[in-house]
């Protein structure tokens, strides 16, 4: 019998996450064929998340329960859970309930039609203006600095094959990026329509802060498209400067009392200075990264993990 492993990455999800493990169990008896496990991580929430999952773990013998030392975000945590699966294919979820565990069976059957990674579509998120938006910046990079298809819809929720996530897992380094490694794995990729639900309780974990942190991870660990902007961005200024410079001299030529033009050197040089500068933040944070993942930096540390029968 094959098993589902679903991971559920947990932050300030003490009142939600009892109904989504509830849901799980309600639903796994239409899917006879497979058996299934439930890794809960709790990525060093404030609240008494720990202490719901590990209640949960201590009653039921198909959950596993993880605490992190301290907040290393979502991806981390998925990969902290990633590697305590042991299943066949490995489902990924919120622990909001916002993201329907009862529909699982769409996405296991577009793996067994012989795709290898399938991804929940929504037709309309119920998530915040904030929280779409920053959604839609996302679609955008990925597509821009990972080579994700126009069509191709990526959310939280989707399923995935042992092999692929074994891949996956090959990477250490201290700044995951879950669709990044997906992405690079495998093309065989696909959508399935699931019904996007309202926030009962609470509010997204994710800040302005979290958002961008994420998308630094997107393109500084894995494209090197910034720095051919970057490239390209000196260029386009240089070749300016050029043609500038050209007009300047042949203006003199033709207008010998024509000024030189003090206000417009000053806005060339703020605006060259401002590039550069940035070219140099840029190069720097890939720098910075480098360094740190030389240090051993760790992708996450666990502090407990709780099974039925006993409590590591």
């Amino acid at each position: 019998m094959q098993r589902i492993s679903f991971v559920i990455p947990c932050y300030r999800s003490a009142l939600t996450i009892e109904k989504v493990v509830k849901e799980i169990e309600d639903t796994m008896p239409y899917l006879p064929e497979y058996d299934y496990e439930i890794v809960l991580v709790n990525d060093s929430s404030p609240d008494d998340t720990f202490e719901v999952i590990s209640k949960l773990a201590l009653k039921n013998e198909k959950v596993i329960a993880i605490n992190l030392a301290r907040n290393f975000g979502q991806h981390a945590a998925l990969m902290a859970g990633f590697r305590h699966t042991t299943g066949d294919i490995v489902v990924a979820l919120d622990d909001d309930g916002q993201t329907p565990a009862d529909e699982v069976g769409k996405l296991i059957e577009k793996l067994e039609e012989g795709y290898d990674v399938c991804y929940a579509k929504y037709d309309h998120k119920k998530h915040s203006f904030f929280r779409n938006f920053g959604s839609k910046v996302n679609e955008r990079m990925t597509r821009v600095m990972l080579g994700k298809s126009k069509e191709l819809y990526i959310s939280s929720y989707f399923a995935v094959k042992r092999f692929i996530l074994n891949d996956m897992l090959r990477y250490e380094n201290c700044y995951p990026y879950v669709i990044g490694l997906v992405l690079r794995t495998t093309k065989n990729i696909c959508n399935v329509n699931v019904n996007h639900r309202e926030r009962e309780i609470g509010t997204s974990g994710y800040t302005m802060k979290k958002l961008i942190a994420l998308w630094m991870n997107g393109f500084t660990a894995f494209s090197v498209v910034p720095l051919r902007i970057a490239t390209y961005g000196g260029l386009f200024c240089a070749f300016a400067g050029f043609i500038y410079a050209i007009y300047t001299i042949i203006r003199k030529f033709i207008d010998n009392s024509a000024p030189m033009g003090y206000y417009v050197t000053i806005c060339a040089i703020l605006i060259i200075g401002g590039v550069i500068m940035m070219m140099l933040g840029l190069i720097g944070e890939y720098v910075g990264r480098m360094y740190i993942t030389m240090n051993n930096a760790p992708q996450y540390v666990i502090k407990d993990v709780v099974v039925k029968g006993r409590n590591e």
